[in-house]
């Protein structure tokens, strides 16, 4: 974590939606516009680590949109302290309608990518669940760059690598036992021809950058988001100071 990122204000959206509007959070950067990243959530939710992680892309200089995946199950509400929170929130990605959530993400793409103050491009940043949800979004919806940290999916959506065309960066942990050596060594061999980049962190399990006590790894916490932010910064790079873009005057999100 960036715990000494202020958390930026957390502006409330609504993502407009065929089936109704889906709830989101708006982070804007220091400078108010820039490019824009749609953050998705791990398996646990939009969480405060979320939140945190979304307050300190902000502050790289891009405009973040964390749209609420869950938000079509009627009680997707997960309590952060409880002892039994990973089996509760594995009970409720089983009810996720992946294909819904996928348009969902996709919507909310297309949603940031019309927002005032982006400058008409979009990446795609996700965690754990969010990981591979955010992979098959690429697939599927035009995008800057994509970041995937342990895609949790990612094994059973190899098949969709060849259509994922943009900018990739892939982070696993060695000692990930959701995502074993062998299904981390199929994601490599599928998504390194097509350009992506692979990243291993020794001695990590899966949710490395979860602040947690149960998952947290700090040396590759730390690696890993100096290389995302390094990656991000050169596929997708905030406007410099006076440089030219297209980007319009900051309103509200859903002005």
């Amino acid at each position: 974590m960036t715990a000494d990122t202020p958390l930026a204000p957390l502006q409330d959206a609504e993502v407009p939606t065929a089936d109704g509007p889906m709830p989101a959070l708006v982070v804007r950067p220091p400078s108010g516009s820039g490019p824009g990243l749609v953050l998705v959530q791990e398996i646990f939710g939009v969480t405060g680590y979320i939140r945190q992680r979304a307050a300190d892309l902000a502050a790289l200089g891009y405009l973040v949109v964390v749209p609420e995946v869950y938000w079509r199950l009627p009680d997707h509400t997960l309590p952060e302290a409880a002892d039994d929170l990973l089996p509760r929130a594995m009970a409720l990605v089983q009810q996720l309608d992946w294909p819904a959530a996928v348009q969902d993400v996709a919507t909310a793409v297309r949603f940031t990518r019309d927002l005032d103050g982006v400058d008409g491009r979009v990446g795609l940043v996700g965690f754990c669940f969010g990981g591979g949800l955010a992979f098959n979004v690429a697939a599927v919806e035009p995008v800057e760059a994509l970041v995937s940290y342990y895609g949790s999916a990612l094994g059973d959506l190899l098949a969709l690598a060849e259509q994922v065309r943009t900018p990739s960066l892939h982070h696993f942990g060695t000692d990930d036992a959701y995502v074993p050596p062998s299904t981390q060594d199929a994601i490599r061999r599928a998504v390194t021809p097509t350009g992506a980049r692979f990243v291993s962190h020794p001695g990590a399990g899966h949710a490395f950058d979860n602040p947690a006590p149960a998952f947290h790894h700090a040396e590759a916490s730390r690696e890993a988001w100096a290389v995302t932010a390094a990656f991000l910064a050169e596929h997708l790079p905030p406007r410099a100071a006076g440089e030219s873009s297209a980007v319009r005057t900051p309103a509200g999100p859903g002005q």
